[in-house]
């Protein structure tokens, strides 16, 4: 599928795959940034006329920041599995997510940036990183740029790269909260756990000391455009006891936020209705969580 391909380039610097990128462009043609490359080979896309490899670039990373974490854009689904602080952080639903991203080959391939780049709607890191209020750092033409995630998505395949290059993913210290009144979970269905996802979901909560939500995340992915902060069933649990209640009607919120459509993997009524069940159970996770905790 590469025949048709006139240049290939892998740069040591961010700087020269820019510099790279931007003169094959005005040669004409499409072209794209590479590094593990698993999405490109399914698309075989034949419109394109270079590639510019990312995979020397010092960007394989997971380093801790602040209260939170720095992901090097080139880092692999395989390096967020098995990164150790990453399976103790936030009851560890980014390594778990990245676990569920393709077979063991895929996830020694693909890597965390192209995950976000390539913007498939049932992107498998995109709800964790929603949850956790995560950024992107985009570089392009000699500044860079932080964007959140919740505004990186534009569309199925569209982003807020506009030609630069996703170098870095940023994810901020969750709120502070009492010790056990906080807890996360990353809940996925597709014909396989290793499959595309059919609807995966992540959540985060964190109580006051009284029992009431004091803060929640909730993200879906694979039931909209892009992937997506249900923002209104969020809104039904801050400031209220965090019970079976509040979680069932945050749950049939979320569905109703959903905007899904029907193709070979699933119907929209059927990809509405698990939005509302998956959200059901990341939340009950998260009130297990803290009820072990304490």
């Amino acid at each position: 599928m590469f025949d048709q391909l006139r240049a290939f380039h892998r740069p040591a610097t961010i700087a020269a795959a820019l510099r790279l990128f931007e003169a094959e462009r005005r040669l004409g043609g499409r072209g794209r940034f590479v590094a593990g490359g698993t999405d490109l080979v399914v698309q075989g896309d034949r419109s394109l006329r270079y590639l510019v490899d990312l995979s020397r670039l010092p960007l394989r990373y997971v380093k801790k920041r602040g209260g939170g974490w720095a992901v090097g854009a080139t880092s692999t689904m395989t390096d967020l599995e098995h990164a150790r602080a990453l399976r103790h952080f936030a009851d560890g639903i980014l390594a778990e997510a990245a676990g569920t991203a393709g077979s063991r080959q895929i996830r020694n391939m693909g890597t965390a940036g192209g995950n976000l780049a390539n913007a498939s709607p049932a992107c498998d890191l995109a709800p964790p990183l929603l949850a956790l209020d995560a950024s992107v750092v985009i570089a392009g033409k000699g500044v860079r740029r932080t964007v959140p995630l919740d505004r990186f998505f534009r569309g199925v395949h569209r982003t807020a790269l506009n030609g630069g290059l996703l170098v870095e993913i940023v994810i901020p210290a969750p709120p502070k909260a009492p010790r056990g009144r906080a807890a996360w979970s990353f809940q996925k269905v597709g014909r396989l756990q290793s499959d595309i996802a059919v609807v995966n979901a992540a959540a985060g909560i964190v109580l006051d000391q009284h029992g009431s939500c004091a803060w929640a995340r909730i993200a879906l992915g694979a039931v909209a455009p892009t992937p997506l902060r249900a923002r209104r069933a969020e809104a039904l649990l801050v400031g209220h006891a965090f019970d079976r209640a509040a979680i069932e009607a945050a749950a049939t919120r979320a569905a109703q936020e959903a905007k899904p459509v029907s193709d070979v993997r699933a119907s929209a009524d059927y990809r509405r209705e698990m939005s509302r069940v998956l959200v059901a159970r990341a939340l009950s996770e998260c009130l297990e969580r803290m009820g072990r905790a304490r």
